[in-house]
């Protein structure tokens, strides 16, 4: 069954948004478990400002109060926070469900600790040594402790709720990306596939199955038109390549897929064998000959041609995005080429060896003028040296 291009690209936006969603519950997940940090130290706080509270010197009626005052403000304030992250708490109010009796915790922690700071200024403001006033005080301190241990202890066992229910949410969410990312990995790569094929069907794709449903509308349009490759006559028979018909034919279906970029037109000659220096026997030449286009079909890409144009030349016209990238592919193909082994029937290994003319073809120059230029530059690569690709800023510097 074909897939809508469409309907794909419209489910990645909704992919798109539920991974925002989910990104968002982690970054709020992850806000509220620091909070939970931030209650677990004001608590541990508390017990710390109650316990202060309770060793104050009443030696110095004046000094005690004071110091009364300050933690007791203190201690205020702490309570104050705690109710502050409590509105905060999302998971609490609408996951877990356990946000009432936090409330209620809070609202008890409240209640004693003003009882506390009622005993204890009671208990700093005598002068007198009243043991009941002391055990109201002793007492009130003991329900606070308890109180605070309780939150505590209740905060720490929330968190470990908090955190069980991250790790399946972590779990499921891992599973939802991983699976859908593999689904739209198989997709994508069907469009891309498909967009390809299109860009250049070859004969060698004449089976291709389309997978998208655009595509398979374009391809319908696009077979009115014949296959440059599937005319015998456009094939040089021993290489399998192009011949200069071919050429011609396939660069005309072609010129126009990539008109941002630089086309460069090569004409690449083997060095060791031509026409009239026939240093080989058939076989041998053929072989190499064969093995030589495939080497060059090896680096071509959808927008490429490639051709045996003359018993020994081979024309190579590449679309890239910088003369550099066109010059460097081309110098890739002739180092490639130089690397392959080959041996004569007597066993004797020979290596073959190429000189190209590269030329970057403007828009208003036709493929023929621009094959002739080429040919211009590789005569002067020739002339230099084998095994090297010359560019018309070789010629022109040296006639400089």
């Amino acid at each position: 069954m074909k897939i809508s291009i469409k309907s794909v690209f419209k489910n990645i936006t909704v992919f798109f948004g539920i991974f925002a969603l989910i990104s968002a519950s982690a970054l709020l997940f992850t806000f509220e478990q620091n909070n939970s940090f931030i209650k677990t130290d004001i608590l541990n706080q508390q017990k710390q400002i109650i316990k202060a509270l309770k060793q104050i010197n009443k030696n110095d009626l004046e000094l005690a109060l004071i110091q009364y005052n300050g933690k007791s403000t203190e201690l205020q304030y702490q309570v104050s926070k705690l109710k502050e992250l409590y509105q905060y708490d999302i998971t609490g109010h609408y996951i877990l469900k356990n946000a009432q009796e936090y409330k209620n915790d809070l609202e008890i922690l409240s209640k004693l600790i003003d009882l506390f700071n009622s005993k204890a200024y009671t208990y700093y403001k005598s002068t007198k040594q009243l043991e009941a006033v002391k055990n109201e005080f002793d007492k009130a301190y003991v329900d606070l402790e308890k109180q605070i241990n309780s939150i505590t202890f209740k905060n720490i066992d929330y968190n470990k709720q908090k955190l069980q229910f991250m790790m399946k949410m972590a779990l499921v969410s891992f599973l939802f990306v991983t699976l859908t990312l593999f689904w739209y990995y198989s997709r994508l790569k069907k469009i891309y596939n498909d967009i390809s094929y299109l860009q250049a069907p070859s004969k060698s794709k004449s089976d291709y199955q389309i997978n998208t449903l655009e595509a398979d509308a374009i391809s319908i349009r696009m077979k009115k038109k014949p296959d440059v490759k599937d005319n015998p006559s456009n094939i040089d028979p021993i290489t399998k390549i192009n011949n200069n018909k071919g050429l011609i034919s396939e660069y005309s279906e072609k010129k126009g897929f990539k008109e941002n970029n630089f086309t460069s037109v090569t004409v690449l000659e083997i060095d060791n064998f031509s026409k009239t220096n026939r240093a080989f026997n058939q076989e041998f030449s053929q072989a190499a000959l064969k093995k030589i286009a495939y080497t060059i079909s090896l680096f071509e890409q959808p927008t490429d041609v490639i051709a045996r144009t003359d018993y020994n030349q081979f024309t190579v016209i590449l679309s890239r995005d910088t003369k550099e990238k066109a010059f460097k592919d081309m110098e890739a193909i002739r180092e490639a080429i130089s690397e392959l082994k080959f041996v004569t029937q007597t066993k004797v290994p020979v290596q073959i060896t190429v000189c190209g003319g590269f030329f970057i073809k403007p828009n208003n120059v036709v493929l023929n003028n621009a094959l002739i230029e080429a040919k211009k530059i590789l005569k002067f690569a020739q002339e230099g040296a084998s095994n090297r690709i010359s560019q018309k800023r070789d010629m022109e510097s040296v006639n400089i």
